[in-house]
């Protein structure tokens, strides 16, 4: 059982902090503005950074979480560079997900740059299946959500986007929590060091452009997404 632990609509997970804010950090404190809860897990210390270190990062992370208003943050301490798709990972991130009760758990891309951001999509995609299987025994109840990918690295045309308008400073208050990875002292050149917020940012735009809005965050599926309404009514 996880210490502390909280139920909550959503569950965002992340191969190291500052993942999740980067891919969906507006989505994030839009939903929890309008009530939704939200627990972030990090399944690294992110303890290979260039920059920073792990005691540092666990800091800003929390104080990245109170801006977004997430109700808890966990950290799997998984080691960095080391998130490999083994039984003993699959079951700790499905603990996580059995405690937590999500309703929609979201995961990096599998598309990315970064090797561990690919294997915790995979990870994540694996955990979220095996969560749902009755006689998969962690001694929880069996837990089924709904999994979505955030992009961290890279423009890939999404399968839906959330608006954001209205929670752009929020999300970029969240990523300047970071200071030991966007804008370290004494720190060596790296891609998150060379504008990268601001990179960030403008994919939201022009994700936003898509859709005639300001700033949107864009998502990925691997299945269709059923909608609950009258299209009329979405359209």
């Amino acid at each position: 059982m996880l210490k502390n632990a909280c139920q909550a609509d959503i569950l965002a997970i992340g191969a190291h902090s500052d993942d999740v804010e980067i891919g969906m950090g507006g989505s994030l404190g839009k939903w929890t503005h309008e009530g939704l809860s939200a627990v972030i897990c990090d399944l690294t210390k992110a303890e290979l950074s260039s920059n920073g270190t792990p005691e540092n990062r666990l800091i800003e992370a929390n104080h990245a979480a109170q801006i977004l208003n997430v109700s808890r943050r966990i950290n799997l301490e998984i080691g960095d560079r080391n998130i490999f798709i083994d039984q003993h990972a699959i079951e700790k991130v499905v603990r996580v997900i059995r405690e937590v009760k999500p309703k929609v758990v979201f995961s990096p891309y599998y598309e990315d740059r970064h090797p561990d951001h690919i294997s915790a999509a995979k990870l994540v995609k694996e955990a979220v299946f095996s969560a749902r299987i009755r006689k998969y025994n962690t001694g929880q109840a069996p837990h089924k959500a709904l999994h979505y990918y955030y992009m961290i690295n890279g423009i890939h045309k999404p399968d839906f986007v959330i608006d954001v308008s209205d929670y752009q400073e929020q999300k970029i208050q969240a990523l300047s929590a970071y200071k030991s990875q966007f804008t370290p002292e004494d720190g060596v050149d790296t891609p998150l060091t060379d504008q990268y917020i601001e990179t960030v940012i403008a994919r939201d735009q022009i994700f936003g452009k898509e859709v005639e809005v300001k700033s949107a965050e864009g998502f990925k599926s691997d299945k269709p997404i059923l909608i609950n309404k009258d299209i009329v009514g979405v359209l």
